[in-house]
């Protein structure tokens, strides 16, 4: 059995800020990743972050994850496990890991768990022919593999991920045919939806997808436009020649070690889904259990990079290192969460979190 102090689980943007945050404090730190790589979904981003200096502005998402490995590396305490998916948390402790095929059980005084987000999806006809992808699957041929996924595409969801792997599409010589949103609103950033509004794809608001066809892979799609009770309206069907189509209607937290390891839950629809309940500190209802990034509520990369330095820090600092330096840290940090989160653009998430609050 491995023994450590501080067990992360999932090498994503929140993965790998609370690695750092713990391991530069002092603790020996376990980061376990179920890919062959470490970044998470950074890897797979090409835009430009927002912000200020701190939060990565005018960085690409690639670029800091490879900013955020060279600091892993430079950490002697810091030992990372690939190809490892942790399978169960059990009463003792206990995290079960398939390390390349080998079961491995590493016990650790504290465990952050930073496993992301999967991606839902849409019920429609003929939902399962071939060339129908989620988003996360889109960004991966393209900025991942290299492969170019289609030649002509509809993008269903007009949030930031389908605004901005649209943009992406384009960049890569892909048709983008339209982007529809059964909202009445953009849910993205207005920069985003301005960038592929100037390439000339038409962004549909109150449409949503109807059914596929083709014989053996998708060959076009019809869309149509919806009530306010998100009915379908009969006679606004349209029909658009694609050989692809990308569904980006949302995430939802992975937190199925959350529920085996018995943290107290609770439905938040602002956040996506199931998440714990936690303090201002990341800490589950569990002792020695902590939540960061999408597995606590999903948002921004940025503010996974933010909560995942939150955890490693209140990590550290539950195992007796730092002291009062780290202290301030940690205010720094919840400051930092407070900026990002304020204003009209954070109103959702803001309500979001007090829902996660004992009690709430």
């Amino acid at each position: 059995m491995k023994s450590t102090e501080v067990l992360v689980i999932g090498g994503g943007p929140a993965g790998l800020a609370a690695a750092i945050r713990a391991g530069e404090a002092g603790a020996k730190v376990v980061l376990v990743e179920r890919d062959d790589f470490l970044g998470g979904q950074l890897i797979k981003q090409t835009h430009r972050f927002f912000g200020s200096k701190r939060e990565h502005a005018g960085t690409r998402g690639f670029k800091i994850a490879d900013d955020l490995l060279a600091k892993i590396e430079e950490l002697e305490n810091v030992e990372v496990l690939l190809s490892a998916t942790a399978l169960g948390h059990y009463e003792d402790g206990v995290v079960t890991v398939l390390v390349n095929e080998k079961m491995q059980k590493i016990k650790a005084d504290i465990i952050i768990v930073t496993t992301g987000a999967h991606e839902k999806f849409l019920p429609f006809e003929n939902n399962d022919l071939p060339g129908i992808y989620g988003a996360g699957a889109v960004q991966t041929l393209m900025n991942v593999s290299g492969i170019v996924p289609a030649k002509r595409i509809l993008m269903v969801g007009a949030g930031n991920i389908g605004l901005i792997v649209s943009y992406q599409l384009m960049q890569a010589g892909v048709d983008v045919a339209a982007i529809i949103e059964g909202s009445p609103k953009i849910g993205g950033y207005l920069v985003h939806a301005s960038k592929v509004r100037r390439l000339g794809i038409p962004i549909l608001t109150g449409h949503t997808i109807k059914s596929a066809h083709g014989t053996d892979k998708v060959e076009r799609a019809i869309i149509c436009k919806l009530d306010d009770k998100w009915q379908h309206i009969p006679g606004t069907e349209q029909e658009l020649d694609v050989d692809a189509i990308c569904l980006a209607v949302g995430l939802s937290p992975l937190v199925e070690l959350l529920w085996q390891a018995e943290c107290e839950m609770v439905y938040v629809p602002e956040l996506g889904g199931h998440v714990p309940v936690r303090n201002d500190n990341l800490q589950t209802s569990v002792g020695g259990i902590y939540v960061a990034g999408d597995a606590a509520g999903v948002e921004e990369a940025t503010a996974a990079m933010l909560e995942g330095e939150l955890a490693g820090i209140s990590a550290a600092h539950d195992l007796g290192y730092g002291g009062d330096p780290i202290l301030e840290k940690r205010d720094q940090i919840l400051t930092s969460l407070q900026v990002l989160r304020s204003g009209p653009v954070g109103e959702k998430i803001r309500a979001g979190i007090m829902k996660t609050r004992r009690g709430a």
